[in-house]
């Protein structure tokens, strides 16, 4: 049995099985937030919508349940504020404040929410993981919908017709990988 499987306990998250120091802690940090950077990178624009499909959003639910909520929100929060700062990597290559900007600040609490999650062993199982999953895009959406809205200037009907409903597919095929990978990850520890 390995180190890492006789470590694993109750109230972890993946990425505390790795030796612990700030230093692991700062590189779990940047890396978040690098990946969530690389992964709004992916972008497929919408017809009719201000906002893309990207991956953003997926790695930014890995990042909240495998680092945990503190070291998620934090690596949200630097990609937040790198983007503000000019670095190109919201969707598209873009930085600053744009119309999708609110899903950015939804990204960051829903990181909180299935970080938290996953320290009560949301990420254990297929079921439990689709629930955790789930609710962090409803956090997403809760924040990013309204933020649309009022960013670019339309109702509430034609914010949710541009911004939530054309995405619901994709953000259950998003659900679906992480369903996959969060369970066998848990799996392969304890091998």
């Amino acid at each position: 049995m390995s180190t890492a499987a006789t470590a694993a306990r109750p109230g972890q998250v993946l990425a505390d099985l790795l030796p612990a120091s700030r230093v692991r802690d700062l590189a779990l940090v940047l890396g978040g937030a690098a990946l969530t950077g690389l992964a709004a990178q992916i972008s497929v624009p919408v017809p009719g919508s201000p906002v893309p499909v990207t991956g953003q959003t997926f790695a930014a639910l890995l990042v909240g349940t495998t680092l945990g909520a503190r070291r998620g929100v934090s690596s949200l929060a630097v990609y937040a504020l790198a983007g503000l700062a000019g670095v190109p990597w919201f969707a598209d290559g873009a930085s600053g404040i744009g119309v999708s900007f609110g899903y950015i600040l939804g990204m960051i609490l829903a990181t909180a929410v299935v970080g938290a999650l996953a320290r009560r062993g949301a990420d254990r199982s297929v079921p439990r993981t689709a629930g955790a999953m789930l609710l962090g895009e409803a956090v997403i959406y809760a924040v990013g919908v309204p933020y649309l809205a009022y960013a670019a200037d339309l109702s509430a009907s034609q914010a949710i017709a541009v911004g939530l409903t054309p995405f619901l597919i994709g953000d259950a095929v998003k659900a679906a990988l992480a369903m996959g990978l969060l369970p066998t990850a848990w799996k392969l520890v304890k091998r």
